[in-house]
């Protein structure tokens, strides 16, 4: 966890410790990064405002190592344009501050049960446009043009290709792919925004989607080719 205020990092850091888990904690920006990078953590707990290097470029410098880490921000800014931006950087999901510890834990929990299950489906996605999504590597093609994904937009590809027979609802990719609690009463736009991204890969012009469709007042389909 890279978390400046001493406070409420050693809060945190006990409640997490007192739900099982073993949490190394950080302050500064910099040393956030370097620990970061070590490869060695299930999932990383982000601040966005840190001093020497905030949680935006540390996000974006796991993600360029490894598309399979486990990242969540914590931030106070809850303007959309700030939770795109982590997302779009590669961050698995986002708390705004204040939060309660239930929903911390919640996050913490739904973030780790997908990470470490996956979704077992093909390896190899094909969609109308000439483009391809390679499952295993976490990548793509479309056209001559390469793709990357991260874990979670495979997982997201992957579930919605397995139910390419009917529209998938947003809660059912909330629980059956983020991993959430049916129960829990929590906003997020996660879902949301990862379809976003999604289709800025995927589509020719994302505005008209044609691969990852909304059906209106039942979710998304993904027109896999026949």
């Amino acid at each position: 966890m890279v978390e400046d205020e001493a406070a409420i990092r050693d809060g945190l850091a006990d409640v997490l410790v007192y739900h099982g888990y073993d949490v190394d904690t950080v302050g500064d920006g910099r040393e956030g990064l370097r620990k970061a990078l070590s490869g060695q953590y299930g999932l990383l707990l982000l601040d966005v405002m840190l001093p020497g290097c905030d949680g935006f470029p540390i996000c974006d410098e796991v993600r360029k190592k490894d598309r399979e880490q486990a990242i969540i921000m914590l931030t106070a800014k809850t303007a959309d344009e700030d939770i795109v931006n982590g997302l779009s950087l590669g961050a698995d999901d986002y708390i705004a501050k204040p939060f309660s510890i239930a929903e911390l834990v919640l996050r913490v929990q739904a973030v780790l049960r997908r990470s470490r299950a996956g979704i077992a489906q093909a390896a190899q996605i094909d969609l109308d446009g000439d483009v391809t999504i390679d499952t295993r590597n976490l990548s793509g093609q479309r056209g001559s043009e390469a793709l990357t994904f991260t874990r979670r937009e495979i997982d997201v590809l992957k579930y919605l290709s397995e139910h390419a027979d009917r529209p998938v609802s947003r809660d059912e990719l909330l629980t059956r792919v983020c991993g959430y609690d049916r129960t829990a009463e929590i906003e997020t736009r996660t879902v949301d925004i990862h379809i976003a991204k999604i289709r800025r890969k995927i589509e020719v012009d994302a505005a008209e989607p044609r691969n990852l469709v909304t059906v209106r007042g039942a979710g998304y389909r993904l027109m896999v080719a026949s």
